[in-house]
């Protein structure tokens, strides 16, 4: 009677259920028909909107004469704006206007916005780097030029869907402005949804059909084998637990081996590691050590669930290391303690070499959190994983390290190349840019290193060049920058100095260049000098290439007046000179070649 009874209860609470999975799903799909569909239409029509907005830009700069000279003096010729007024007439854009990369309109279907600024802040953060930028939003329709209302005058309960979109104008990788769009996507919005609605709505009526189905058909199989069911999910369950500890070390190992391949340095892949083994072997602390540059010790570089690390070990304080392989203390039947675990209280450990290439990086120690802890025993693999991936991580990062030097640095004299130059000339305008902060670029150029190579081989010309580079990496201090583009031309980036010290700076290195010798062999080979050339800015220019530009024509002048001597670009106000570089100077470039 128990058992009917409860048969009885069970079988009314699974048809309750099977109603309430229908309702809900029902819920679901009615909210599915109507508010799903509004979200992707406007995705769509966005996408859309952003290509045809590259096909308007091309017609308006099809309709313009120069399209560069426009933007940048922020003006349009009358024939170009009769052209640019067909333009509504064509497409679907009612209205849409021309910006200069300062945000000024100077051209628009409205002809009272000519002369206003764009303030939305998405202009000078997005649209100036080049990014098409989208907006719609409801607009009253006396807004929409050309819509029927605004004849019968204005009534600001009719409302439109107004897209707007920016498409910034790039020449050359310069941001030159940016055409403004108008379109009107009422009549298309409307459309699109109706149709995604009805579509969902024979979507969603075969699923419930198909799914009120399928619920009845599980159910009438699930009714049957029910017992069997609950008998097998316990045996499962054990196994299901164990599965679950394993899904999340995995989980745990993949999210660490992620996080290392993103970690831009050591440190903060010490980090890293020292936050995940917490969570990944919470029954042990543990540390890790890495070898030195001179491999002679190894450096303490993280620790963690408690556990501490010296300053430094030597590799043979350790059983691991010494032997090239895992080593367990509290295994077996006769340890040896490693002489970095002192003082030691007794706890089992583990010594893993971590080991990269084929080369031995550094060591990771673990020791059980407490004196009996059976769970220690088992993490030795889950740890010998980590120990992989963080040995892979570290080789990177110091891989990463030399290939980055290695592509910043030219080989023969060890300064900056042209590429790093480049860049970091852009990143010191903008700094000075927003600071107001002093920026000067020196151009130089070993005289008749030609010669050299003549009469002595390429290899005194080779240490010519070393010892030039050497002085302009001596006289470098704080954030200077001595580069060589190439040949025997070197470049010194000197932010934060006024133009008498940069006077005073490129004359004192015209002189130590020229009290260098260089031997070659058994003899020493010529006396070497250097022409500078001096640009500053803003003087001089406001882009790279300008203030690189400046500093050569400065440099070829010196050269044109002696070479062995220091000239400014023309254009800038002369900084006076100190004392000590008018002693320098007072030799006319000509005597100096004659004293050579």
């Amino acid at each position: 009677m128990n058992k009917n009874l409860r048969s009885s209860l069970a079988e009314k609470i699974r048809s309750l259920s099977l109603i309430l999975v229908l309702v809900a799903a029902a819920g679901a799909s009615a909210w599915a028909v109507f508010a799903v569909p509004t979200p992707i239409v406007d995705r769509m029509i966005e996408n859309d909107l952003r290509k045809q907005s590259q096909h308007w830009q091309r017609r308006v700069v099809l309709h313009m004469t120069d399209v560069g000279d426009s933007f940048e003096e922020g003006r349009i010729r009358p024939e170009d704006a009769q052209d640019l007024l067909l333009l509504p007439e064509e497409t679907d854009v009612f209205r849409f206007r021309l910006l200069t990369s300062d945000g000024e309109i100077f051209w628009s279907t409205r002809s009272d916005e000519i002369g206003e600024y764009e303030t939305n802040a998405f202009f000078s953060t997005q649209v100036a780097r080049g990014e098409v930028y989208y907006m719609h939003e409801p607009l009253p329709a006396y807004e929409v030029d050309g819509f029927p209302l605004q004849s019968n005058g204005f009534d600001s309960s009719i409302t439109r869907e107004v897209a707007q979109v920016y498409v910034p104008l790039i020449h050359n990788g310069q941001f030159d402005g940016a055409i403004d769009f108008y379109t009107d996507i009422t009549d298309l919005r409307t459309t699109f949804v109706r149709r995604a609605q009805l579509s969902l709505m024979v979507l969603t009526s075969i699923a419930l059909l198909a799914m009120t189905i399928a619920v009845y058909v599980v159910f009438r199989t699930n009714r049957f084998s029910m017992n069997q069911m609950q008998q097998q999910n316990k045996k499962e369950r054990g196994i299901l637990d164990e599965q679950l500890r394993l899904a999340r070390e995995v989980q745990l190992l993949g999210e660490l081996n992620e996080w290392l391949q993103s970690s831009r340095s050591l440190d903060e892949l010490f980090d890293m590691v020292a936050r995940f083994m917490t969570h990944i072997l919470p029954t042990a602390e543990g540390s890790i050590y890495v070898y030195s540059n001179s491999r002679d010790v190894l450096d303490g570089c993280a620790s963690w669930n408690g556990g501490s690390h010296k300053d430094h070990i030597h590799p043979e304080e350790c059983w691991g290391l010494r032997r090239g392989r895992t080593y367990e203390f509290g295994t077996s039947e006769i340890d040896f303690v490693c002489e970095h675990a002192e003082p030691h209280d007794g706890r089992s450990y583990y010594c893993f070499p971590i080991l990269a290439h084929g080369e031995t990086v550094g060591l990771m120690h673990l020791r059980a959190i407490k004196d009996e802890c059976p769970e220690f025993v088992g993490t030795k693999k889950l740890a010998q994983m980590c120990a992989e991936q963080i040995s892979m991580a570290i080789a990177n990062v110091r891989m990463r390290d030399q290939l980055h030097d290695q592509s910043v640095r030219d080989p023969l004299t060890g300064l900056f190349n042209r590429r790093h130059m480049t860049e970091s000339l852009r990143k010191l305008i903008g700094a000075s840019q927003n600071s107001g902060r002093r920026l000067s670029v020196v151009s130089i150029d070993v005289d008749h290193f030609k010669k050299f190579n003549d009469n002595h081989g390429h290899d005194a010309g080779d240490m010519v060049l070393r010892a030039v580079g050497s002085v302009l990496e001596q006289a470098c201090d704080g954030d200077e920058i001595a580069c060589r583009p190439g040949g025997e031309e070197f470049t010194l980036i000197l932010p934060g100095l006024s133009q008498e010290d940069v006077m005073t700076k490129a004359e004192l290195l015209r002189q130590g260049v020229e009290d260098v010798v260089v031997r070659y062999g058994e003899k020493a080979l010529p006396r070497i000098t250097i022409s500078l050339g001096v640009a500053h800015y803003p003087a001089h220019g406001t882009m790279p290439q300008d203030l690189l530009r400046a500093s050569d024509d400065a440099l070829y002048d010196a050269k044109a007046k002696g070479r062995n001597q220091v000239c400014v670009a023309d254009g800038a106000i002369p900084a006076p000179r100190n004392p000590a570089v008018q002693a320098a100077g007072a030799l006319e470039p000509q005597d100096k070649d004659a004293a050579a």
